[in-house]
C-alpha cells in the first residue's frame, strides 16, 4: 500500500475521519491529554530524545549512520514560524509499523528490545518535539506527514493525528541542505515556536563533543546554522565523528578498543581530536538489584572511557556519567562511566537511591581494576617510562556525590591490593609491586643514581634494601597527588646508606658525581642521616701509604683526615707518606680536593667535612707546625722534617716568617743521634767544620749547645727533589742559627785551652774569631 493511502487508512480507521465512528476515539482523546500533561510536567531534553531515537533506528549496510541538525531563519513550512529546525538522518526510513506507532500513545516498536541495544527510556521519544514546535513534519520513505498539538477539528484529538503534506516543503528543504546533495532518507522539519528559538539555539550550541562516545550506531553528528547572511549566525557549529579499533579481551567477558573522536567546532582551533581507551565489561544483574522497568535485562554492560590526552569539551561542562548519552553529573573522576542507568526525566542526574543504579555502581570498581590493569600491563613492548602517565586515570580527587566517593574508596582498596606500581628492576623484565611495598627516593639521589648508571655503575640489588623502588619516571613532583593517593611514601633514611654500601657508587664514579653524593649527604645530614648507619659505611676517600685511594667511614676517620686550603695538595700528600707513622694523618686525594674547590656548594660541603667528618683543612705551614710535636723521638723523621722545610721554602710554599717560626721550634738530631728540642746554640756538623779543628769537641754541651749530627750532611732526594749536605747545612745556618768558627757565639764560659801549640792556620782562625766576638761585644775589653 502506498504511503499516502496508509496515512488515509490510519485517519479513517483510527480517528474516524471520513469513516465509521471509532468507539476508542474518546479513550485516545484522554490518552493524548495525559501525554500533554506528562510532556510539560517533565523537564524533557528534546535534543537527547531525538539523538536517542536516531541511535535506535535501523541503518542500511555499508552506511555510516549520521545525524544532522540545521537551524534556519527561513519559514520553510510557510506557517509563520520565526525559525525552522531541520533534522536529517540516513536511517532505513519509516516503516508502516513506525508510522502506526508514532500515531499512537504509549505504543513503541522498541518495547522489550533493550537487550538488543535499544536505549530509548521515557516512552516519549519523537513526541518530545512538541516542546519546541506545534507542527512537526516527517519526510521518510515516501511518507510526507505532519502532526499538530491542537486537537483535530474532525476528531478532537491532537499530537498523534497524521496529515498528508501536499505543498512544496521538500524543495525548500533541499535548498537549505544543499542542492548538490541527495536528501537523507528521513527528514524532520520543526517550525519553532517563537519563545523556543533561543532555547533551541542554546541547546544546539551546547551539544557536547563526546555525545557519540557510547553510541553504538551513530558515527557522525553535526550542527550548523543556515542564514542568508552568515554574520547573523549565532549557533556554534560542530561536526563530530568517531572511529573504533576493537581488541577483545576474552578471559573476563570484556572487550577493549580505542575510539577516536574528532570535533570540528566553529571558532575553536584547539583540542579538536581525542582518542579514548574504552573498556566494556558485562556483569550479571543481581537479584536484589532487579527493578520492574528492567525486568527483561539479565546483565549490566559497563563501559569506562579513558581519554588519551585532553578531553573534548564545549563550555564548562565535563559529564562524568553517561546513560548512552551524557548526563549533567560531574564526577571529578578522570574517566567516564557509561551504563544503562535509570535517570531523572531531565537527564541531569542518575537516580542515586535506585537499587538498579546502586548495583551498577557496585560493579564499577571491578571494571576499573580490570581495565586499569590491562592498560598498565597489556603491552609488553611499551617502555616502562610510558606507564606513569596512565596512573592519571586514578580517581585522586573526591567527588561531590557520596555514592561516587564510595566507588572511589572501593577502587582505591582494590588498587592498593594489586601488583600494579612499576618499580626499578634494572633488568629487561618489568617489575610491578603493591603500593605499600614501594618507596620513593629524594630527587637529588635520583640524579646521582641516574648519572652513576650512565657511567656503568650497577644497581641490580636496588630493591633488596627493604623496599621496592618506584620507577624513576614515576617519582616526579607532577605525580605527587597520585602517589599520595596510593600512599607511596619515601624510603626510610637507613635505605640510602645500604644502597651506597651495596654498590660501587663511591669509587665507581667521577669526582664531580662523588661531590654530588657528599653534598646530598651534607644537605640532609641533620634532618635525615645523623642518627643512621651511614656513618659506618666506607664513604670518605683518602690516600693510603701506598699512594692508592682508600675509603674511611665517617666514624673511623674523625680527626684523621687532612685537606689543603692551598694549591699544594700533591706536595702535602707526598710528604705525608714520610710523616704518616708519626702523625697518623691521611690526606684527601688531590682530585677530590680539586673537585671540592670547584663544587657549586663548596661552602656547604666544607662546613660538613669540617664539623661532622672532622676533616682539618690546613696550609703547608699549618701542616708543618702540627708535625713538630710528633718528631721528638724519631731521628730519621726529624732530619726529614728539615728537608721538608728546606724544599718547601725553596718552592715558596712557606713564607719567610713561617720558616723562622718553624725552625725555632724544630727538633734537631745531634751528633749522638739523639733528638733534642731545647737548645741555646747550634754547631754545624763536626765533619768538615773549622770549630773541631780549633777546639776538638763540643765543650758547651752543658750549656745546651747542640752539634748537628752527620745526618744533615748527606745528600737525599725526596719525590724528585734533591738536597745536598751543603744545601741543608746552609739552610740550617740561615734558619736555625747553626754556626762555625769564626762566626760562632759561645756561651758565657771559658774556651778550653789547647794542649799543643796552634798551627798557623788555627792561629789566624782564632784571631778572626776573637775579632768577630769583639765586634759583637761578646768579649770584655
Amino acid at each position: 500500500m502506498a504511503a499516502k493511502e496508509h496515512v488515509e487508512e490510519i485517519r479513517r480507521t483510527k480517528f474516524s475521519i471520513g469513516g465509521e465512528p471509532n468507539p476508542l476515539t474518546e479513550d485516545l482523546h484522554q490518552a493524548v491529554k495525559n501525554l500533554s500533561a506528562e510532556l510539560y510536567a517533565k523537564d524533557v531534553h528534546f535534543l537527547m530524545e531525538l539523538i536517542q531515537n536516531a541511535e535506535d533506528n535501523e541503518y542500511p549496510e555499508g552506511v555510516d549512520p549520521s545525524l544532522e541538525f540545521v537551524i534556519t531563519s527561513k519559514d520553510i513550512t510557510n506557517t509563520g514560524a520565526p525559525a525552522t529546525l531541520l533534522v536529517f538522518n540516513n536511517e532505513k526510513g519509516f516503516s508502516r509499523k513506525n508510522v502506526e506507532s508514532i500515531c499512537s500513545v504509549g505504543r513503541s516498536t522498541k518495547k522489550g528490545l533493550r537487550k538488543r541495544g535499544y536505549i530509548g527510556e521515557k516512552g516519549i521519544g519523537f513526541k518530545s518535539v512538541f516542546l519546541i514546535t506545534s507542527q512537526p513534519y516527517i519526510f521518510s520513505n515516501g511518507y510526507k506527514i505532519r502532526f499538530n498539538e491542537k486537537p483535530c477539528q474532525q476528531c478532537n484529538v491532537g499530537y498523534i493525528v497524521p496529515e498528508w503534506v501536499e505543498d512544496s516543503t521538500l524543495s525548500a528543504i533541499q535548498r537549505v541542505y544543499g542542492s548538490s546533495n541527495a536528501l537523507p532518507t528521513t527528514t524532520l522539519v520543526l517550525p519553532l515556536k517563537s519563545e523556543k528559538v533561543k532555547p533551541v539555539k542554546d541547546q544546539l550550541s551546547s551539544i557536547h563533543p563526546e555525545v557519540l562516545l557510547f553510541l553504538a550506531k551513530i558515527k557522525r553528528l553535526s550542527v550548523r546554522e543556515d542564514n542568508e547572511d552568515p554574520k547573523l549566525n549565532t549557533v556554534s557549529a560542530i561536526s563530530i565523528s568517531s572511529e573504533k579499533n576493537f581488541v577483545t579481551i576474552k578471559s573476563m567477558d570484556a572487550e577493549s578498543y580505542t575510539l577516536h573522536l574528532t570535533a570540528d567546532v566553529s571558532g575553536n582551533e584547539d583540542d579538536t581530536e581525542c582518542g579514548y581507551y574504552m573498556w566494556k565489561q558485562r556483569f550479571p544483574v543481581k537479584k536484589e538489584n532487579k527493578v520492574d522497568v528492567r525486568s527483561e535485562v539479565e546483565e549490566w554492560v559497563i563501559t569506562l572511557a579513558f581519554p588519551n590526552g585532553k578531553r573534548l569539551k564545549r563550555g564548562a561542562s565535563m559529564p562524568g556519567i553517561y546513560s548512552f548519552l551524557p548526563t549533567e553529573t560531574v564526577t571529578n573522576f578522570p574517566f567516564i562511566i557509561q551504563a544503562d542507568f535509570l535517570l531523572a526525566s531531565s537527564r541531569e542526574n542518575i537516580l542515586w537511591d535506585n537499587k538498579w543504579n546502586q548495583g551498577i555502581l557496585d560493579c564499577v570498581p571491578v571494571a576499573f581494576l580490570n581495565s586499569f590493569t590491562s592498560l598498565i600491563k597489556s603491552s609488553e613492548t611499551a617502555p616502562i617510562s610510558s606507564l606513569p602517565n596512565q596512573f592519571r586515570f586514578l580517581p585522586v580527587k573526591e567527588s561531590s556525590h557520596a555514592k561516587l566517593n564510595q566507588v572511589r574508596d572501593a577502587i582505591k582498596a582494590k588498587i592498593m591490593n594489586e601488583t600494579i606500581v612499576p618499580c626499578e628492576s634494572n633488568t629487561r623484565q618489568k617489575l610491578f609491586c603493591k603500593p605499600n611495598e614501594v618507596g620513593r627516593l629524594k630527587p637529588a639521589f635520583w640524579s646521582i643514581l641516574n648519572s652513576a648508571k650512565s657511567l656503568g655503575v650497577s644497581f641490580s640489588n636496588i630493591s633488596s634494601h627493604g623496599a621496592y623502588i618506584l620507577t624513576f619516571s614515576f617519582d616526579e613532583e607532577k605525580y605527587n597527588s597520585i602517589l599520595e593517593f596510593l600512599e607511596i611514601k619515601y624510603v626510610d633514611n637507613e635505605w640510602y646508606g645500604k644502597c651506597i654500601a651495596g654498590s660501587n657508587l663511591v669509587k665507581g664514579v667521577q669526582e664531580e658525581l662523588y661531590m654530588q653524593l657528599l653534598v646530598f649527604i651534607a644537605d640532609n645530614w641533620g634532618s635525615s642521616f645523623y642518627m643512621t648507619n651511614i656513618k659506618n659505611i666506607p664513604l670518605i676517600k683518602y690516600v693510603g701509604m701506598d699512594g692508592k685511594v682508600n675509603l674511611f667511614s665517617i666514624n673511623v676517620c674523625a680527626n684523621k683526615l687532612l685537606a689543603a686550603d692551598s694549591d699544594h695538595i700533591s706536595w702535602l700528600i707526598n710528604w705525608n707518606t714520610e710523616f704518616h707513622c708519626c702523625n697518623s694523618k691521611f690526606i684527601l686525594p688531590a682530585v677530590t680536593q680539586k673537585a671540592i674547590r670547584s663544587c657549586l656548594k663548596k661552602h656547604t660541603l666544607k662546613k660538613w667535612l669540617k664539623e661532622e667528618v672532622k676533616v682539618k683543612f690546613v696550609t703547608v705551614g699549618q701542616y708543618a707546625d702540627d708535625l713538630i710535636s710528633s718528631l721528638k723521638t724519631d731521628r730519621k723523621l726529624a732530619v726529614t722534617y728539615a728537608h721538608f722545610l728546606y724544599h718547601s721554602k725553596k718552592k715558596n710554599y712557606l713564607m719567610e716568617h713561617e720558616i723562622q717560626d718553624l725552625c725555632t721550634k724544630m727538633p734537631i738530631v745531634d751528633n749522638y743521634g739523639q733528638v733534642t728540642v731545647r737548645r741555646d746554640g747550634v754547631l754545624v756538623p763536626a765533619k768538615g767544620s773549622k770549630w773541631v779543628e780549633l777546639i776538638g769537641s763540643n765543650p758547651w754541651r752543658q750549656y745546651n749547645y747542640v752539634e748537628l749530627g752527620e745526618d744533615y750532611t748527606r745528600s737525599v732526594t725526596y719525590f724528585g727533589n734533591n738536597a745536598s749536605g751543603e744545601d741543608l747545612v746552609s739552610f740550617m745556618k740561615t734558619n736555625v742559627g747553626a754556626a762555625d768558627v769564626p762566626f760562632l757565639s759561645p756561651p758565657n764560659a771559658a774556651v778550653p785551652t789547647l794542649s799543643s801549640p796552634l798551627t798557623k792556620t788555627n792561629a789566624f782562625l782564632l784571631l778572626r774569631w776573637l775579632n768577630y766576638l769583639r765586634k759583637k761585644e761578646c768579649l770584655s775589653t
